[in-house]
């Protein structure tokens, strides 16, 4: 799942460290994608103060989550229609349809989130914003981290940037999707691209998406059985 859809699962956290650490497994991701941590290995450190266990927390949330939704009948099922449906729309780009369906699932669920307003965008950012920056970085740096600046130069685009509220316009997703394709492949799309793009994944939306509440459901009696 994508950022905002993480955040739904902690929109009611009290702690901005809880949230951020819900993100903080896909913001290294995007700041870095050759980052690989394992928190689970330095738990006596990280438990030693109640905010890097939030952290802690928000992140194996995160792990859950994602787990859980990438096994899940409707993951598999979109996923599926929505390779099919993008196939023709890339065939002369090198973008697997695969993995343009699977992004393109997690970005049309955001944008859904915001459209039935089941989230605050804002709350989500200021959260971002409050979050102890110390315990954050001495977090980071536990789990192996050695460049914290470069972490943070990237966090603060992020917070300045603020370009998860464009994605309440569902026509500027094709934009972020294939700039994440790019960090994969080498090529140009042009602005027919982009138009196709996005007409297909606005059907999609329409025709195919209305049964979107139930991954949330399905995610959250999950997490709570587990």
């Amino acid at each position: 799942m994508n950022f905002l859809s993480h955040f739904y699962f902690e929109r009611y956290a009290s702690e901005s460290a809880r949230v951020v650490g819900c993100l903080l497994p896909d913001l290294l991701k995007n700041a870095d994608k050759d980052y690989v941590f394992h928190p689970n290995r330095f738990e006596e450190q990280l438990f030693a103060h109640p905010q890097l266990i939030e952290i802690y927390q928000g992140w194996y949330r995160h792990v859950d989550v994602d787990k859980v939704f990438h096994s899940s009948p409707f993951f598999l099922e979109h996923n599926h229609q929505l390779r099919k449906k993008l196939d023709p729309i890339l065939s002369h780009l090198p973008i697997r349809a695969s993995f343009m369906g699977h992004i393109s699932l997690e970005l049309l669920l955001d944008h859904l989130l915001i459209e039935h307003q089941m989230v605050n965008v804002n709350r989500l950012y200021e959260h971002l914003a409050h979050v102890n920056r110390p315990i954050l970085k001495r977090f980071l740096e536990i789990i192996g981290l050695v460049d914290t600046n470069k972490f943070f130069h990237f966090y603060d685009q992020f917070l300045e940037w603020k370009y998860i509220h464009e994605y309440a316009d569902l026509r500027s997703l094709p934009v972020p999707l294939f700039n994440i394709s790019k960090r994969v492949w080498s090529f140009q799309e042009t602005e027919a691209d982009r138009y196709a793009l996005g007409n297909a994944l606005e059907e999609y939306a329409a025709e195919s998406l209305d049964d979107f509440r139930d991954i949330y459901r399905f995610v959250n009696n999950k997490l709570t059985v587990v």
